[in-house]
């Protein structure tokens, strides 16, 4: 570690009780008979890496309910009760069940939406590309077939003729209805998906209706049904599932269903995994940023009208990365008219997307990387922070801008020299009340992003917390910011953070045992 930034450690002890580890990965089928779409009366019970999921569980599940779902590679279960069960049976349930051994936590499988907003007026011309100046960044690259953009969301209808050519021999998988077609069910209905896809990777330069953002490869995850409503089991899932597919980006255009631990764990699972989430911030117009936009590790997007003020419908706040063009926007659509304009977060998200995979084709970068390479180039369109995060995304910029080197002028003091400084501390655990505290002295006035992350034993259950202004380690019940999924790879990202006291970071033992290093990047 460099001796102008030291980390300082200190090791302090917390109760925790031992666990006995087992292995597993991959994710289960859902059980026959499972409904689709959203699914009210589950309880999702996240458990320890390496613990036996369904086994750590099933003991204490009531009579009257049943696991219906398993996913091993994001230690989690869902727990369903009939309908008919009294109304605290649930809260019972997750009271007593969160008190186990093994047990991290337990909540509803809540419900998210698909982020649109339909409108009547069609514009003839399509205006997003040029806003974000995707039209000179084709100067440079179209995309490459080679980076690929997850979007999990309605199914996608992969034979229009602006898609076709975007889509492998394998879609993608239908996490609704269990199988591997994820096509829609009821074309009529089902046209966000596809509306989607066709902004961040409708086929460019192909004599074919519209253009898209990038001619990058389209996988589909079918996590929303019809209606556009689906849980957070099938959503994290689709997550999981594309990052293992070797999605270089995942687009969430949906929210609504607040801060769950699944779908938090989900999007950690896929930073670490080496694939970027760009999600919608929501459209309800209000200052509160949508899960999973609001997640640290998620790109959040607002959406702006084509004159480039903050469209009436978006919500900002101080978690937004970027804005893009939502409103109005021409794409791909299901029924025989195959292309519509309608508005929303959710299609100001793929434009992101597709910047982002252009990015991808001229340089190889890590999601922290290319998250802050696109605020870094980003053009400030006079909005505040909170409405435009770094400024409007920029597809020329982002292809010809060296990632590192600054560029952009982006609302909230980044495009500054882009320089980095990386520190590095190891350490072990191994008693059941092991954790070790640090503290990271700044290298930098102002920086404009820190990351922390946590690199510990493929058989053990490490947790990260950190804490910014206090000169000091944080506690696992006293942090700003904390990563506990059920492994031990954890990262926390924290653009312009309090330089005004040393950086707090704990390492924390959950479960297992042995080495490992806490890795912290400081970028000015």
């Amino acid at each position: 570690m460099s001796p102008d930034n030291p980390l300082h450690r200190r090791s302090f002890l917390k109760g925790t009780a031992a666990l006995s580890l087992l292995g597993f990965s991959g994710v289960a089928s859902a059980t026959p008979g499972r409904d689709p779409g959203p699914k009210t009366d589950e309880i999702l019970v996240g458990v320890s890496k390496h613990v036996d999921t369904r086994q750590a569980v099933e003991q204490h599940v009531p009579g009257n309910a049943e696991i219906v779902h398993e996913n091993e590679t994001l230690s989690y279960v869902a727990v369903k009760f009939p309908s008919e069960a009294p109304a605290n049976a649930r809260e019972n349930f997750v009271d007593a069940v969160t008190k186990k051994e093994g047990v991290k936590y337990a909540e509803a499988n809540a419900t998210h939406e698909a982020l649109y907003t339909t409108n009547d007026p069609q514009y003839g011309d399509q205006y997003a590309p040029q806003q974000v100046n995707a039209d000179t960044a084709w100067d440079t690259t179209l995309g490459s077939s080679d980076v690929t953009v997850a979007v999990v969301d309605q199914g996608v209808k992969y034979d229009h003729p602006d898609l076709s050519a975007q889509f492998g021999s394998d879609e993608g998988y239908d996490f609704v209805d269990a199988d591997s077609d994820p096509y829609p069910d009821v074309l009529a209905d089902e046209y966000h998906g596809t509306h989607v896809a066709g902004i961040a990777a409708g086929t460019t330069n192909n004599d074919e209706g519209i253009g898209g953002i990038s001619n990058a490869s389209l996988l589909s995850g079918r996590a929303l049904s019809e209606q556009g409503s689906g849980s957070t089991s099938d959503i994290a899932d689709a997550v999981q599932w594309a990052t293992d597919r070797g999605a270089d980006v995942v687009n969430l255009s949906l929210g609504g269903g607040g801060y769950t631990n699944t779908m938090k764990n989900a999007v950690s699972y896929a930073t670490t995994n080496g694939t970027l989430v760009v999600a919608a911030a929501g459209n309800d117009g209000q200052r509160s940023v949508s899960y999973p936009a609001a997640y640290s590790e998620a790109l959040a997007v607002s959406a702006l009208d084509p004159d480039e003020t903050l469209a009436s419908y978006s919500n900002y706040g101080p978690e937004i990365d970027v804005a893009a063009p939502g409103t109005n926007v021409l794409s791909c659509w299901t029924t025989s008219t195959e292309y519509e304009s309608i508005s929303g977060t959710s299609m100001a998200t793929p434009v992101v997307s597709g910047v982002a995979a252009l990015a991808l084709s001229e340089f190889s970068l890590a999601p922290s990387d290319l998250r802050q390479h696109l605020r870094d180039t980003a053009v400030d369109v006079g909005l505040s922070d909170d409405q435009q995060g770094s400024g409007r995304v920029d597809a020329a910029n982002a292809v010809t801008t060296t990632p590192g080197s600054g560029g952009g002028d982006g609302g909230d003091g980044d495009g500054g020299s882009g320089d980095s400084t990386t520190a590095t501390a190891s350490g072990t655990l191994s008693w059941y009340n092991d954790d070790d505290g640090y503290t990271y002295d700044w290298s930098y006035s102002s920086p404009s992003r820190v990351v922390v992350e946590l690199d510990g034993p493929a058989d053990a259950d490490f947790d990260l917390f950190v804490s910014e202004g206090t000169g000091s380690p944080p506690t696992t019940s006293s942090y700003d910011y904390r990563s506990w999924t059920t492994d031990s790879q954890e990262q926390i990202a924290i653009d312009d953070p309090d330089d005004s006291a040393a950086l707090g970071i704990l390492v924390d033992r959950y479960s297992g045992s042995g080495d490992y290093t806490v890795t912290i990047t400081e970028t000015q």
